[in-house]
């Protein structure tokens, strides 16, 4: 029994510290949709601050921690949110992991080189890489307690527990009780929503962010005496931590905290009780990666593909269809001026350099394998490039030829490979990041420790080989021979890439969905990409330690692939030149930056770790940038020289015409108006859409603008249509897509007060666009959009949003996580407003505390309009409003809308059922093809002008 209160008490120790890291985690990831793998090197470089002020500077201990976790720890955080992890949040997965990574790896290396400065600069600062026995926050030595026979604890350990429970009480008030706390749990549920209700998602990412950075440095002070300071160790426990943020979904701050404090009382326990352990090298020291593994295979649940649009879109290659040399001509070019240079300029010393940036380039290639071709993340390369040297250096040692135990160690590194990759794939994204990465420490702390594998700590030599004529002894003939094998490898990912088989390999990558729909094996191909990656990373792992002529089990950990992913990452991991670009930097930039820069050790590791941030602004790397920008000049350079705006602006006009028809096009036409279409003179009493949406009835024409527009456009101080009314929401002239695709071409509209204006049009027509461009969720790339006069055109959905323009998405505008009660806070913070609201709707009130994702689709967008019944916005756009609801709370919802209206709200309805909007319509306009073809009072719509719009026609 005495044993097992040591194992508890001493659990929840490393319990809590897990706990604080995994509730950081889950709180960042809420806010910004970012997993931070350096969370953890956030808690190292606090308790590295907190050492530095109390035990060199002598600061008292509780002042110095209150400093570190109030003061150091948030504003790291709010740094790096502004600097890197808001740009972040908007590139793909795979770049937020490496960009991440590196901070894990440039953090701890910064602080370690500020200690150093600052030594040389004379502070009584003290040495503190891999001190440990280090004092904490409470006395020194730490004061004991006996609680009974063999069961005590200390003082540190009762302070952790302490701390650890008023934190948690502490967030359980915030995050239940406060307005911020009720903004960052809808945050969690829908960030885009927060800010389409006038909440700023970036400032709760910020505050998200200082608070978990908080977490990390309360974690990493009170780690101290625990862990002492090893930026190993911290990252270890972060990533053990992990396993709680996945107990709690990435969203539960209270199963997350749970989880950790059950994770470090399993741990203990498991390492205590499991009798075979003994028999097992290094089984202790992994249990808690074992822990994390199984953590993630059994509480990872796959996100759902189908349906959803390509999950990783490529880049444009700038090259399709160039000749071959275009494509690889300097490439080849530069591998020959390589080859001459290693007999005629370089000193030996830049021979074996170079050679080696060649070796360990073969090794960064399989990373183009895996992440290039695959978009799967994985970091236990470094455990294949162990494995397959390890195995070729123990058939050497008995006789084996170089060639022969170079095979042997490729297959063996394959077959690693694809043993990893069977549970592991299942997985996705930072969920198979961190389980590889588990595997990768597994094999570290067991397989990699049996002596007969390892030899000692002497490991196996592995000379280097006599091909024929050819002794690779010469750094010279080595490098030579390496840039032979990087060419031949490099032509073959090539050649792969551009086969059926790499086709189906990238579409696996981009639309998994699709993919399986086309009959390709989406798990089968996964499972070949890990294979041949961990096969190639295998052999170049014998050709590097052939080149060191030795391999230790220590000479390559997982944190060593943590180093190599982010260098290949930041240089470009879809090509196979890049990784050898990348190489050649690893191998070179240190001893560039010893000779000329620094000779510390640090500053090579912190500009590594750094070239993630990078990321944000080109995700695909600075060489993939390189011909991006080149293309854009060259654009640039050909649009100076081309047609004339005139001849442009004829080509627009003439794109949506019938063939055959022709154009008229008056000096006087508009850009982006829509063409008029003429097959002859209409008869008598014949109607013909002309520009802009203009009709000829009986040989009238009516002004092409007041046909688009109903009535005149707001002067700036805010005009009134001819009824009298105010201008509330006005489009002139507005363009606007995505991804340089244009949706609307001109489409002006204008919105009156007290007015319903209902936007109908076939899917495709630009509909939800115009919406988002009105509401600001998508930026006009030209025209402008005003507020009742006021240019708006450049202020986001936060700004619009306070100033009364609200946007009901397609869908649902709820947030599910969010009881009843909390989605009405959200809109209104007084009490008897929210009573008013659960008064006038009883269905609401009887459930004001069951979570709003299970209310029915009605009662879900009663909820999403009632409170506009208290505080009546300016502008209310709603795109599909009665989509997916039963007919009787159709007429409820369209109900709403009208009071909406009495109550002076401008409304801008976009429907599909344009039968049932039309009972409540004012105004209809028809919008096909990104332009609005006609717009006019209610009474004038006709059913065949109905039947054209929704079939795009245009007479």
């Amino acid at each position: 029994m005495g044993d097992l209160l040591v194992f508890v008490l001493s659990g929840l120790v490393s319990g809590a510290l897990y706990a604080l890291l995994a509730t950081g985690l889950v709180l960042s990831y809420s806010a910004s949709g970012l997993f931070n793998f350096a969370h953890g090197a956030t808690a190292y470089l606090c308790a590295l601050t907190f050492y530095e002020l109390h035990s060199g500077l002598g600061r008292p201990a509780v002042p110095a921690a209150l400093l570190v976790v109030f003061g150091v720890a948030p504003v790291i955080g709010w740094g790096l949110d502004r600097l890197m992890f808001r740009r972040l949040a908007r590139v793909g997965e795979t770049a937020q992991i490496v960009a991440t990574i590196g901070l894990l790896v440039a953090l701890p290396a910064a602080g370690l080189w500020a200690v150093e400065l600052l030594g040389d600069a004379g502070a009584p600062v003290k040495p503190a890489e891999n001190q440990f026995g280090l004092p904490g926050v409470g006395p020194s030595p730490a004061r004991s307690w006996q609680l009974a026979e063999g069961v005590g604890i200390d003082s540190d350990q009762l302070i952790t527990w302490v701390v650890t429970a008023v934190v948690a009480v502490a967030l359980w008030v915030l995050m239940r009780h406060t307005r911020l706390g009720l903004t960052l749990r809808a945050a969690v549920d829908n960030r885009s929503l927060t800010e389409l209700r006038g909440i700023s998602a970036d400032r709760l990412s910020s505050v998200a962010w200082m608070i978990a950075s908080g977490l990390a440095g309360l974690a990493g002070v009170l780690a101290t005496p625990l862990l002492g300071l090893s930026a190993h160790d911290f990252t270890l426990f972060l990533f053990v931590s992990a396993t709680a943020a996945v107990i709690g979904r990435f969203a539960s701050v209270p199963l997350a905290f749970a989880g950790g404090l059950g994770l470090g009382v399993l741990q203990n326990l498991v390492a205590g009780y499991a009798s075979f352990a003994e028999r097992i090298t290094g089984f202790r020291t992994a249990v808690p990666f074992l822990i994390l593994f199984g953590g993630l295979l059994v509480l990872t649940r796959r996100a759902r593909t189908a349906g959803t649009i390509a999950a990783d879109a490529p880049p444009v290659d700038h090259l399709a269809g160039a000749s071959w040399a275009r494509r690889w001509g300097v490439w080849a070019a530069a591998a020959g001026l390589l080859c001459v240079a290693f007999y005629t300029v370089t000193t030996p010393f830049w021979s074996g350099l170079l050679a080696q940036g060649l070796a360990i380039a073969l090794v960064f290639m399989s990373f183009t394998v895996v992440t290039g071709l695959g978009a799967m993340v994985s970091l236990a390369q470094a455990t294949f490039v162990t494995g397959a040297a390890l195995v070729a250096g123990l058939l050497m040692s008995r006789g084996w030829p170089f060639v022969a135990a170079l095979a042997v160690g490729t297959c063996v590194a394959a077959v690693l490979g694809a043993l990893v990759a069977l549970p592991a794939l299942r997985l996705g994204g930072r969920s198979l990041a961190l389980a590889t990465l588990a595997l990768a420490f597994l094999a570290d702390q067991v397989l990699f420790q049996s002596r007969w594998l390892r030899n000692g700590d002497s490991g196996w030599s592995i000379p280097r080989p006599v091909l024929g004529p050819v002794d690779l002894s010469d750094d010279r003939a080595m490098g030579v021979t390496l840039v032979v094998l990087v060419a031949v490898v490099a032509a073959a990912l090539g050649a792969l890439r551009d086969s059926p088989s790499g086709r189906a390999m990238l579409a696996v990558r981009s639309a998994p969905a699709a993919a399986m729909a086309s009959g390709v094996s989406v798990l089968r191909t996964k499972l070949l990409l890990f294979t041949l990656s961990a096969g190639l990373a295998g052999f170049g792992g014998v050709m590097y330690a052939s080149y060191n002529t030795r391999i230790t089990a220590t000479d390559f950990t997982a944190m060593t692939g943590l180093v190599w992913l982010a260098v290949v990452v930041a240089a470009g991991v879809r090509r196979p030149q890049y990784a050898v670009v990348a190489g050649l930097v690893f191998a070179v930039a240190p001893q560039l930056m010893a000779h000329y820069v620094t000779a510390s050790a640090h500053l090579p590791v912190i500009l590594f770790g750094l070239a993630g941030l990078a990321l944000a602004n080109d995700p695909d790397g600075y060489c993939a940038a390189v011909p991006v920008r080149l293309a854009r000049r060259r654009a640039g350079r050909a649009a100076g020289t081309g047609t004339s705006a005139g001849v442009g602006v004829g080509t627009e006009a003439s794109a949506g015409t019938e063939a055959g028809a022709g154009t008229e096009a008056g000096a006087g036409t508009e850009v982006g108006a829509a063409p008029r279409v003429v097959s002859g003179a209409p008869p008598p009493g014949s109607r013909a859409t002309l520009a802009g949406g203009a009709e000829r009835v009986g040989g009238g024409v009516e002004s092409a603008r007041a046909a688009a527009v109903p009535g005149p456009r707001a002067d700036p101080a805010g005009g009134v249509g001819p009824a009298g009314r105010p201008v509330a929401l006005e489009l002139r002239g507005v363009r606007a897509g995505y991804d340089g695709g244009a949706v609307l071409h001109g489409v002006d509209l204008v919105v009156r007060r007290g007015e319903i204006l209902a936007l109908l049009g076939p899917n495709g027509a630009g509909k939800s666009t115009a919406c988002r461009v009105a509401a600001g969720v998508l930026t006009a790339g030209d025209g402008r959009v005003l507020v009742a006069g006021r240019d708006v055109t450049r202020e986001g959905a936060v700004r619009r949003s306070r100033g009364g323009v609200l946007l009901a998405p397609e869908g649902r505008g709820i947030f599910p996580s969010l009881d009843v009660e909390e989605n009405l806070a959200i809109h209104l913070r007084d009490p008897a407003e929210r009573d008013a609201v659960l008064g006038r709707f009883p269905r609401l009130r009887e459930r004001r505390r069951v979570p709003a994702g299970a209310l029915s689709g009605g009662e879900q967008q009663l909820l999403a309009l009632a409170p506009l019944l208290q505080r009546p916005p300016r502008v209310l756009i709603a795109d599909e409003p009665s989509l997916g609801l039963a007919p009787r709370v159709v007429d409820e919802v369209y109900g709403l809308l009208v009071e909406l209206r009495a109550a002076g709200t401008a409304l801008l309805l976009v429907e599909e059922k344009a039968a049932e909007i039309l009972g409540i319509a004012d105004t209809v306009a028809y919008l096909s093809q990104g332009r609005v073809s006609w717009c006019g009072p209610r009474a004038e719509v006709e059913a065949d002008r109905l039947t054209e719009a929704y079939l795009g026609m245009v007479r």
